[in-house]
């Protein structure tokens, strides 16, 4: 009784919805608008006005307007440093996002996208990152969130590089009730940028879920005989065999020709990679639109066909330009959750419809 007058509740809140958005559709647009400024000060504060103007593409005029109603509902302070959030905006903003994630449609597009892509989950945070680069951040707690509902005792965690996958790590709070948890890298090392490596970011988590980790010292591009000589050294092999044995995967994924420059591919490589029709990038493995592997980056860790055998894949990506090389990797990966953004979502539905 008590799960249909759930039900009930819910059909009803949801016919109330498409009310508003049909007879005063302005209202949404202001709780929509008035939501992205309290999320983007949230995840930039201390910020100030003209800031937050730029980050948002709107007039200082139409954000003063607003700042200053915020204010008057004790949802903001405004202090020398610039504009914080209270507890009580904190509250608000975690309101709000489950009724924008509804007016906007975005439980209907998991569910298409779930059976479009043949995947076990989608989840989906609205705004586009490319546009509005606080919706990475909002992505990395989601994709946080998940990550917290799966983890258990025992387990082993492996973890790529990159600046989304640190949005995730970022966003997950101090835990202390795991036992015998184990944090790897799943791949070797990339970029010059300490802070996204996965090693740091193994460190990061290890750190926050009070437990165990180990390090993969090993740069990408190597040449086979250095891999072959470093695979027989004893500390990357008991690495190795940790993540062999990986029950969750917490990747990124990237545009192909963005990561092979990233990587350090040459120019007639990269040309190479294109005429095979890569287009999405994810743990070293470059596919192409019909998800099919033309080519890996020769480095240790995570392999394609031991991916498919993992218990949990979580797959954060966001960003309207990231659509196509979402579908590459991601599509009839069975085992994988994705968790991306309303920018990406919607391009990437209509590239299905599209085709």
């Amino acid at each position: 009784m008590l799960g249909q007058q759930m039900t009930r509740e819910v059909l009803f809140l949801e016919e109330i919805l498409k009310l508003q958005q049909k007879i005063i559709p302005e209202m949404i647009e202001l709780i929509e608008k008035r939501y992205n400024i309290l999320r983007n000060i949230y995840y930039n504060q201390p910020i100030g006005r003209r800031v937050l103007a730029r980050n948002l593409e709107l007039s200082e005029r139409v954000v003063r307007t607003e700042i200053n109603f915020l204010r008057e509902q004790n949802f903001i302070d405004i202090t020398l440093p610039g504009m914080t959030i209270t507890s009580e905006g904190e509250e608000i903003i975690d309101k709000l996002k489950d009724f924008i994630h509804e007016i906007k449609g975005l439980s209907e597009l998991e569910n298409s996208l779930k059976k479009k892509l043949g995947v076990k989950g989608v989840i989906i945070v609205p705004g586009n990152s490319d546009e509005d680069i606080t919706v990475l951040k909002e992505l990395g707690r989601a994709s946080a969130n998940y990550l917290k509902s799966i983890l258990h005792d025992r387990q082993i965690v492996a973890i790529t590089g990159g600046s989304t996958v640190k949005d995730v790590i970022d966003n997950i709070f101090k835990i202390n009730n795991l036992n015998n948890v184990m944090v790897v890298p799943a791949r070797g090392g990339m970029g010059r940028n300490l802070e996204t490596q996965a090693n740091t970011l193994v460190s990061n988590l290890a750190n926050k879920l009070n437990c165990n980790y180990k390090l993969l010292h090993v740069p990408d591009n190597l040449s086979t005989e250095a891999m072959n000589a470093m695979m027989k050294e004893k500390d990357v092999k008991e690495v190795l065999k940790i993540i062999d044995n990986a029950d969750i995967l917490i990747y990124g994924i990237g545009r192909a020709n963005d990561m092979a420059r990233r990587r350090g591919l040459a120019a007639d490589e990269i040309n190479h990679l294109i005429d095979k029709g890569a287009v999405g990038e994810a743990f070293g493995y470059y596919f192409n639109r019909q998800g099919e592997v033309v080519y890996s980056t020769p480095t240790m860790g995570i392999r394609n066909e031991q991916a498919s055998k993992i218990e949990h894949l979580i797959a954060a990506a966001g960003g309207k330009c990231k659509a196509e090389a979402i579908i590459s990797t991601e599509i009839n990966n069975s085992n994988s959750v994705l968790i991306t953004d309303e920018g990406a979502a919607r391009e990437i539905l209509r590239l299905f419809n599209e085709h």
